[in-house]
C-alpha cells in the first residue's frame, strides 16, 4: 500500500506546519517588544528555570531615554568637558578682576593694551567655546547612547531571527526523517536536513555571542558593570523618512557646529589685535602686517570650516536617504523569499521539490530576513550620524 508524501507530512507534523513557518519572520519593528539580554541562555545551562521570572523582575528596565540619561551622568568625556567649562569660568573671573584694575591712563603701550583687551577677549572666547563644547559633547553622548542602544536591540532581533531559522530547519528534518522511515525519501535527504540544522545552530550560537558583546558595549558606554543585565524595551526603531531638505539641513549645521563658532571667535580676536596695533603703534609696522595676515588666515579658516560642514551634512543626508530606500527594497526581497519558501514547501509536500531545494530556499529566506533587519539598523544609525552632522 502506498502512502502519499502529503499525507505523511500531515501525520508527522500537522497540516501547514512548514508553510506557516515561512511567515514567522514578520516585521519586528511594527510593534514594541520587550526583550531581556544575557539571562535566558545562562538560566537554561544552569537548569534554574524556576528563577527566570525572579531574575527578570529584578532586572532594570532600559528605554532609549533612560540609556541617554545614564550616559549623561557617567560618561567620563562629558565630566571632563564640564570641569573644563567650570575652570574657564573661574579663569575668566580672575582675568576680569586683574584687567579691571588697569585704567585707561595706564595703557601707555601696545603690550599694556594687549594685556587688558586681548587677554580679556581670549578669556571670554575660551569661556564661550568651553560652554559650547559641553553642549556638543552632550549631543555626542546622546547620539553615542542611541548607537549602542540600537545595536543591542538589533542584536536581540538577530537572535530571534536565527531561532526562527533553526525552527524551520528542525521542522524540515522531521519531515525528511518521517519520509525516510516510510521509504519515500532517500537517506541523503535526511543528511541534507541534518546539515541544515547544524548550520542554523551555528548561526544562532554566533548571534547569541554577538548579543553578549552588544550588552557589554552598551554597559561600557553607560559606565555601569559590564555584566549588568537589562530588560530592553525596544519601541524606538525609526523607519519614517526625514522631512528636512538638504539646504535647510546645511543651514542648521552652519549655525550649530562648534568648529565654525570657534573659527569666528578667532577672527574677532585677530581683528581686535589689528585694531590695537593701529591705535598704539602703526598698522604699517611688521607687527601690523603680521596681524592683518592672521585676520586673513582666520577668514580662510572660517570658509574651510563651512566647506567641511557642508560636505559632512551632504554626505550624511545622502547616506540617510539611501538607507531609507534600502528598507523598502529589503522588505520586498524578504516578502518574496517568504512566499518562495512557502511555495517550495508545497511543491515538496507534493513530491515536486527535493529536500535540498527546500533547505536552499530556507537559507535564502533567512538571509533576506537578516538583510531587512540590518537595513533598519543601518537607517537608525544613519539618523544618528545625520543628527551629529547637524551639530545636534
Amino acid at each position: 500500500m502506498s502512502i502519499s508524501l502529503a499525507a505523511l507530512l500531515t501525520t508527522a507534523l500537522g497540516a501547514g506546519t512548514l508553510t506557516a513557518s515561512a511567515n514567522t519572520g514578520s516585521d519586528q519593528a511594527k510593534a514594541p517588544t520587550t526583550v531581556q539580554a544575557s539571562t535566558d541562555k545562562v538560566a537554561a545551562e544552569a537548569g534554574k528555570a524556576n528563577t527566570t521570572t525572579t531574575d527578570t523582575a529584578a532586572t532594570d528596565e532600559l528605554t532609549l531615554e533612560k540609556a541617554i540619561e545614564q550616559a549623561l551622568k557617567s560618561n567620563v568625556t562629558l565630566q571632563n568637558a564640564r570641569l573644563d567649562a567650570k575652570n574657564a569660568d573661574i579663569n575668566d573671573s580672575i582675568i576680569y578682576r586683574s584687567t579691571a584694575q588697569m585704567t585707561a591712563d595706564m595703557l601707555d603701550s601696545l603690550d599694556a593694551a594687549q594685556a587688558k583687551y586681548v587677554r580679556s577677549a581670549q578669556s571670554e572666547m575660551t569661556k564661550k567655546l568651553n560652554a559650547l563644547a559641553v553642549k556638543s559633547t552632550e549631543g555626542k553622548i546622546k547620539l553615542g547612547a542611541q548607537d549602542v542602544y540600537y545595536k543591542l536591540i538589533f542584536a536581540q532581533d538577530d537572535v530571534n531571527l536565527k531561532k526562527q531559522s533553526l525552527d524551520r530547519a528542525e521542522a524540515q528534518l522531521k519531515v525528511a526523517k518521517a519520509a525516510f522511515d516510510v521509504g519515500t525519501n532517500a537517506k541523503t535527504d535526511v543528511l541534507e536536513a541534518e546539515m541544515g540544522v547544524a548550520g542554523a545552530k551555528a548561526e544562532l550560537t554566533n548571534a547569541e555571542n554577538n548579543l553578549e558583546i552588544a550588552v557589554m558595549n552598551l554597559n561600557d558606554f553607560l559606565g555601569v558593570d559590564l555584566q549588568k543585565e537589562w530588560k530592553i524595551v525596544s519601541a524606538n526603531k525609526k523607519m519614517a523618512p526625514i522631512s528636512i531638505t538638504m539646504k535647510d539641513a546645511e543651514k542648521e549645521a552652519l549655525s550649530k557646529r562648534l568648529e565654525i563658532t570657534k573659527a569666528e571667535e578667532e577672527l574677532k580676536l585677530a581683528e581686535l589685535n589689528v585694531k590695537l596695533i593701529a591705535e598704539y603703534t602703526a598698522a604699517s609696522t611688521l607687527s601690523g602686517q603680521e596681524a592683518r595676515n592672521n585676520v586673513e588666515k582666520s577668514k580662510i579658516a572660517i570658509d574651510e570650516a563651512k566647506r567641511t560642514v557642508s560636505k559632512d551634512v551632504a554626505q550624511a543626508y545622502l547616506n540617510l536617504n539611501a538607507a531609507r530606500e534600502a528598507i523598502d527594497f529589503q522588505k520586498a526581497a524578504k516578502d518574496s523569499a517568504a512566499e518562495s519558501y512557502r511555495l517550495k514547501n508545497l511543491r515538496y509536500e507534493n513530491g515536486l521539490a527535493t529536500t535540498l531545494e527546500v533547505i536552499q530556499s530556507e537559507e535564502t529566506l533567512s538571509t533576506r530576513e537578516n538583510a531587512y533587519q540590518k537595513a533598519i539598523l543601518s537607517y537608525n544609525l544613519a539618523v544618528v550620524n545625520f543628527e551629529n552632522a547637524l551639530g545636534n
